[in-house]
């Protein structure tokens, strides 16, 4: 039976992580289901998904806990959570305005309180053309449970926007 694994990395950027993940993940059988992975101010972080046979799992935490001898800071959980169910539907939401701390707790706040499923998100912030203000741009993917009030939530995104000065657009 195949076991899911949902891995976090933390490491000082240099050459050879993925690799040295990678490595791991084949000696034990697994297979690379998904990941994000970036550098960030000169770190590297990174989420994946792992499936590998049931058996090999603990053998697997264990190579896992050698990595960090080599400096990354590793977190692996088991996951038998099944994926965003058929009582919710996939809707994104992009973002662009003028840059000012609050933004993403203000955004995520409203969804919260109609039960929305952050799946992922991504931010950028850049400076802007023409003003060279920085610029703050936005895009997640969410789960809008089916009962809803989608007017209501539009509603209130749309003056959240007002409130911020910023571009929402929710998108099926």
């Amino acid at each position: 039976m195949s076991t899911s694994i949902i891995i976090t990395v933390v490491s000082d950027d240099h050459p050879g992580i993925v690799e040295a993940l990678s490595e791991v993940i084949a000696e034990h059988g697994g297979n690379w289901a998904e990941s994000s992975m970036m550098s960030l101010a000169g770190k590297f972080a990174g989420i994946l998904l792992v499936k590998l046979p049931g058996e090999n799992a603990e053998a697997f935490f264990v190579a896992l806990k050698a990595l960090e001898s080599t400096g990354m800071q590793i977190v692996a959980q088991l996951s038998d959570a099944t994926p965003a169910s058929d009582l919710a539907h996939e809707y994104s939401i992009e973002l662009v305005g003028q840059d000012r701390p609050g933004i993403v707790r203000e955004i995520t706040g409203v969804l919260a309180n109609f039960d929305v499923n952050v799946q992922e998100l991504e931010t950028t912030v850049q400076s802007a053309s023409m003003s060279g203000e920085s610029l703050f741009k936005a895009h997640a993917q969410i789960f809008i449970p089916t009962g809803a009030d989608m007017d209501k939530l539009q509603d209130e995104l749309e003056n959240l926007a007002n409130e911020l000065m910023v571009d929402i657009e929710l998108k099926m």
